[in-house]
């Protein structure tokens, strides 16, 4: 249960816990543009709060911390009379292995000094680097929600978007899956009779925050083929080196890997035609994905974005269509793909959701942009 305390006056640049909050979105933001790290450390001091320790020696230690980091550094209420937050803003990012290390032990210093041995032992240290070293093989979420407040408590107000989302999301998959069987199975007997291996092709997926998911797509490509040339297309397309192909026939020039000796040939009409993401339903059912949002990132792809592009896997769950797939596709470059589903987490309504519903058909069957 929250703690009913009322909250405590400023103390010189403490901030209470809203003003903290758009501190810490806003270092964020400075960070994509710096290349400089930044450490969120959180004491939790709801034990010694619960024992309601006085306000003076509150406040007094909140004094000791506040004077015990630079100028450039924020302090504030993470959460309301109970976590205290610290960000230490403008690490070089050649510090990352140690800074973390060097930190706790200064903090922790100073807590010792200030607090009795007891006291000492019922405060609880935690600290988050960002941006976080987002890996291909990733166990667990690696955006921790403690960086990301603002989105949390976003999500909070739209309860009742979110709700509905939700359940247009779980009735438009089950009415698909349901009367797209029999589609399903026509695509099934065909890839099997075209090639060697399973119907489905299973890839571990980047969801919100980071969390892994598996993805399901109706598989296209040969059994054991090369991971290596797609790797290599997708650096040189986020770097912003990959050069637009002209498909035979086709008008618009595009940035997509062609002439992919992966692709068996009923895969090239499948992807052609969007049905190989069919199977993403089920992604859409189970909730690991909405009908609408961004395009689901591969985990060695995140690997080589830059800190801004992270952004479309925190501030959105990912989706079967989007902005990207019914204005760009494959005509625009990833940072525009990148800003056209920054666009849509900012702009998001069920009414936008609907429209780009409606227009992904239109854009499949016209769009230059698949193949």
């Amino acid at each position: 249960m929250p703690s009913t305390r009322p909250s405590l006056p400023v103390v010189g640049r403490f901030l209470e816990q809203q003003p903290f909050h758009r501190a810490l979105r806003l270092e964020r933001k400075r960070t994509e543009r710096s290349q400089r790290l930044f450490v969120l450390m959180l004491l939790d001091v709801s034990r010694l709060v619960a024992e309601d320790w006085n306000d003076e020696a509150l406040g007094a230690l909140i004094s000791v911390l506040s004077a015990s980091i630079r100028d450039t550094d924020v302090v504030g209420w993470h959460s309301s009379n109970r976590t205290i937050g610290i960000l230490f803003t403008e690490i070089p990012v050649e510090f990352r292995s140690s800074i973390l290390g060097i930190l706790h032990t200064r903090i922790s210093g100073v807590l010792y000094q200030r607090l009795t041995f007891e006291q000492f032992l019922q405060i609880q240290i935690a600290h988050h680097l960002c941006p976080e070293n987002w890996e291909s093989e990733m166990p667990a979420s690696p955006g921790h929600p403690a960086l990301y407040p603002d989105i949390e408590a976003e999500k909070k107000r739209w309860t009742m978007f979110s709700l509905s989302k939700r359940v247009i999301d779980v009735i438009g998959s089950s009415l698909g899956l349901l009367f797209g069987s029999p589609l399903f199975l026509l695509i099934a007997l065909a890839i099997k009779l075209s090639s060697p291996g399973p119907v489905l092709f299973r890839q571990v997926r980047v969801g919100q925050y980071g969390a892994p998911f598996v993805f399901f797509k109706f598989r296209s490509m040969y059994v054991g083929n090369d991971a290596r040339i797609h790797q290599e297309y997708v650096k040189a397309l986020i770097s912003g080196q990959a050069k637009k192909m002209t498909l035979t026939g086709k008008a618009t020039a595009i940035y997509k890997l062609t002439r992919d000796p992966r692709i068996t040939p009923i895969g090239v009409y499948l992807r052609k035609t969007s049905l190989d993401e069919l199977p993403q339903l089920i992604n859409v059912l189970r909730g690991e994905m909405s009908l609408v949002g961004p395009r689901p990132a591969i985990p060695y792809e995140v690997e080589s974005y830059r800190w801004w592009h992270r952004r479309r896997v925190l501030e959105a769950k990912p989706g079967l269509t989007g902005l990207w797939q019914i204005s760009g596709r494959s005509r625009v470059t990833f940072d525009e793909m990148v800003r056209l589903d920054l666009r849509y987490a900012m702009a998001r309504s069920l009414w936008l959701d609907l429209k780009i519903l409606f227009q992904t058909p239109r854009a499949i069957f016209f769009g230059d942009g698949a193949c």
